[in-house]
């Protein structure tokens, strides 16, 4: 693996899966000094974020869904909104409206929240899925149309959205459309004790509720960083395995829709950010299996029964994952491995 970055000839920057994973490793870092005990949780969201797509959180509130937004914001150096969903929300007031300018006697379109690089879409199943709906084009085509126009969102376009669970009081079901657009979905629990204990020691050594970051990254990098994952090789067998999984959650008892076409590009994608996460510049079986669930459980939609049994998306794509063999072949045995940076 070659040096961190160098500078090509248009004046750009340009990383190698080494500079990538070695800059990866100081967000994380930095993104720790706010978060506390949420390691992996804080990868999957970076593996999202290399990988060109969008996060959604689901969980209960107060567990630190808007601090690791907000703190990834912060670290990455780009451009912060936030939309705080509720039900009386507008299309209008997510995407913008045109207004009459006095001065000019014309319509003037004035941009909502959504012209950001990075949005904090809070608590998103709040609002009715009309307004849900306005973030799609964007998140979908990076670009917005409106007022007769279509106007590109910045870029990069990160939209990470938290929502609660489908059974808390006040939340809408978010539709199926709209989840395929989120490229993986997590969810945080609780904190160990001691990391619990940890995070209270911390607030009460800096004596303020915040935590300030500093940008270990900008705009331009971040966009060289992900355009570093088309160097990591993922070999046919491993294409083989991603294609098998894909057909086990559309053969399976338990699972009325099975994942589409693009779960397997979202699968292909995370599992290159996994492996640049490791330091590697080739995928591996297990890049794949730590990244499945998180990829395919929101894409997959079970059959009514399993909700009257509280069995979730998340247990059924285990138990598949489980039960597809994995491809035995090392791809680092090749004649010119990679050296680890």
């Amino acid at each position: 693996m070659t040096e961190e970055l160098a500078a090509s000839p248009a004046g750009t920057v340009s990383f190698s899966p080494a500079g990538t994973a070695r800059r990866c490793e100081a967000i994380l870092a930095e993104v720790e000094r706010a978060v506390v005990g949420r390691r992996r949780a804080l990868e999957l969201v970076l593996t999202g974020i290399l990988a060109g797509g969008h996060v959604l959180i689901e969980d209960l509130p107060g567990l630190g869904k808007t601090l690791i937004a907000r703190s990834f914001a912060q670290a990455l150096g780009l451009d912060f909104a936030r939309i705080q969903f509720t039900p009386d929300l507008l299309p209008s007031d997510v995407i913008g409206a045109p207004l009459y300018d006095q001065r000019t006697a014309e319509m003037v379109f004035r941009p909502g929240p959504i012209f950001t690089q990075f949005l904090l879409a809070d608590e998103i199943n709040r609002t009715p899925p009309k307004t849900q709906s306005a973030l799609l084009e964007a998140m979908g085509e990076g670009q917005v149309s409106a007022d007769g126009q279509t106007r590109p969102v910045p870029q990069p376009f990160i939209v990470l959205a938290t929502d609660n669970p489908i059974e808390y009081e006040g939340t809408y079901e978010l539709p199926e459309a709209q989840l395929d657009r989120f490229l993986l979905r997590l969810r945080l629990g609780h904190l160990p004790p001691g990391d619990e204990t940890s995070m209270l020691q911390r607030r009460l050594d800096r004596r303020t509720d915040d935590a300030p970051l500093r940008p270990v990254t900008d705009a331009a990098d971040l966009l060289a960083m992900r355009a570093s994952l088309e160097q990591v090789d993922v070999s046919p067998d491993l294409l083989d395995y991603v294609v098998t999984i894909l057909g086990a959650t559309r053969t399976d008892a338990q699972i009325q829709v099975g994942a589409s076409p693009r779960g397997g590009l979202a699968l292909v994608k995370l599992a290159r950010a996994q492996a640049l996460l490791d330091h590697r510049d080739y995928v591996i079986p297990d890049d794949i299996k730590q990244i499945a669930v998180p990829a395919l459980a929101h894409r997959v939609t079970l059959r009514p029964e399993l909700w009257v049994r509280q069995v979730s998306a998340d247990d059924v794509i285990a138990r598949l994952l489980a039960s597809v063999p994995a491809p035995r072949t090392d791809p680092a045995a090749r004649t010119d491995p990679p050296a680890r940076s």
